[in-house]
């Protein structure tokens, strides 16, 4: 049964922001890559249920572009990670009816990742069950960059016409076009950042910040906060 908001607002879209992996392994004296391995395994636990849940999108943020501030050596137990993932849940998320897309800039990932994103994209590209999109060295400011410079291309070129460019033709231009906004959008941890995390798109969300850490959100910590999310009224600006 779709979710709603208490003033009848369809959710479509959940977006979140998984924080508290490397924090989860510290805590117990383990390496922080112990924490990113157990905050995979729960990312796939988050995907299985998102269709029982009501949830169409979702949207995760694994990797930053300033993540790669991080030691050499975290930055390169993430990207083994990543590939591992995609390689060994492409069969389930295929069965599964996964939909999974990656947004971000790709330039600087290594050339097999970048191999595996494009794999999984087109295995995947016919299922509808679930739209999975993965923000991997994804910054918001940085997409908009991207974004207006291919607008403005656009605009040299003559595409537009005479017209002033507007809100749409921008949207068109994000890693996003095509993907309904997000209506709301978690973060783990405690914290209460939105650490550069689709500042666009999210412009009109509701968020939900909890103290969990992600290698401990279930999804019935997210059947909880959808629950939550069914209380509150979206206004977009009206009364």
């Amino acid at each position: 049964m779709p979710i709603r908001s208490g003033d009848d607002q369809p959710l479509r879209h959940v977006a979140i922001i998984m924080d508290g992996n490397g924090r989860w392994a510290t805590e117990r004296g383990w390496p922080r890559l112990v924490g990113h391995r157990r905050g995979a395994e729960r990312v796939k636990q988050i995907v299985r249920a998102c269709p029982d849940l009501g949830v169409n999108w979702l949207t995760v943020y694994a990797f930053s572009t300033e993540n790669w501030k991080r030691s050499a050596e975290e930055v390169l137990g993430l990207m083994k990670i990543f590939r591992r993932y995609i390689e060994r849940e492409a069969d389930g998320l295929s069965a599964e009816g996964v939909r999974m897309r990656f947004i971000g800039d790709r330039e600087r990932l290594d050339q097999k990742l970048q191999d595996l994103m494009r794999g999984i994209e087109a295995r995947t590209a016919c299922n509808a069950r679930l739209n999975l999109t993965v923000a991997i060295n994804y910054g918001g400011r940085d997409e908009l960059v991207r974004a207006s410079a291919r607008l403005a291309q656009q605009i040299a070129s003559g595409q537009l016409g005479d017209r002033r460019p507007t809100e749409r033709d921008l949207q068109d231009c994000l890693d996003t076009a095509g993907h309904p906004d997000p209506d709301l959008v978690i973060r783990t941890s405690g914290e209460t950042r939105t650490s550069n995390f689709l500042p666009w798109q999210a412009a009109y969300a509701e968020y939900e910040f909890t103290q969990t850490l992600w290698p401990d959100f279930t999804p019935d910590t997210l059947a909880e906060i959808l629950d939550r999310f069914g209380l509150r009224k979206r206004r977009f600006g009206g009364v």
